[in-house]
């Protein structure tokens, strides 16, 4: 198997409204790729979220006194603490310069996934939320470039995710679709013949860290990649389907 990965360049900057579609499609004509069997296009979280307008305006955020008490421990602005008592289920970790959230949709993560880079030149101080929905944004997406592609790239939404015991950030998928997001291995054997009893593969993390390889972390502005080369085993899943569920929790 010969895995290669392709950045989409001169995507530009996304707004509210805008066809990402179209836009995606027009950038895999440009980079001379037309899609082939088993491609999987990978986007990153915050074009996702663009096109769905999900900016907040900070000045319009009044913070209520749960925000204002986690915003004195953790010294983040009581309004951005807001929006991600807002985004969350739950609170799991606040220590200064830390908070630590469960998504409402089951993701754990800093900040509820609220980010403040790379949000345009708009006015205000914007601060970027997550998808509605990031698998049915991402099922849309694969719908919607049936009308300009054929076949129709699988799709993997990534965002960037720090990781508890080890330092720095990787990509990990948030929302896939046409895509076997967990692999289950189980009942499966080794070389040796041993039954497999707990593997199951986190395919759509591994492609969207692959990914981030091409698409970078800061100023690159590389918003999508194309993985080529996989082979895809196994019944589309959506990346709800990595979520471990609290009565699996081993750390709560």
């Amino acid at each position: 198997m010969s895995i290669s990965l392709h950045p989409l360049t001169g995507i530009g900057e996304i707004h509210p409204g805008d066809d990402l579609a179209f836009i995606i499609a027009q950038a895999l004509t440009a980079a001379g790729l037309p899609p082939q069997p088993g491609d999987v296009l990978v986007v990153t979280q915050k074009i996702v979220s663009k096109a769905e307008g999900r900016f907040v305006d900070l000045a319009a955020v009044t913070p209520g006194a749960e925000a204002l008490r986690l915003a004195e421990l953790t010294r983040k602005d009581p309004r951005l603490v807001e929006l991600v008592l807002a985004e969350s289920a739950a609170v799991v970790r606040a220590v200064p310069n830390v908070l630590i959230t469960r998504h409402r949709s089951g993701h754990v993560m800093a900040n509820a996934g609220i980010d403040r880079s790379n949000t345009g030149t708009g006015a205000g101080e914007l601060a970027l939320l997550l998808p509605q929905d990031a698998d049915a944004a991402a099922a849309a997406l694969h719908a919607a470039l049936a009308a300009h592609l054929t076949p129709v790239p699988a799709i993997v939404i990534s965002d960037s995710f720090g990781r508890p015991w080890r330092y720095g950030v990787t990509n990990v998928a948030i929302g896939a679709a046409g895509f076997p997001s967990l692999v289950d291995r189980r009942g499966d054997t080794d070389r040796d013949g041993r039954i497999l009893e707990v593997t199951q593969i986190a395919l759509a993390d591994m492609v969207a860290s692959a990914a981030g390889l091409a698409m970078g972390e800061a100023a690159e502005g590389v918003p999508a990649a194309l993985v080529r080369g996989l082979a895809l085993p196994g019944t589309p899943l959506p990346a709800a389907a990595l979520v471990r569920p609290l009565s699996e929790d081993l750390f709560q």
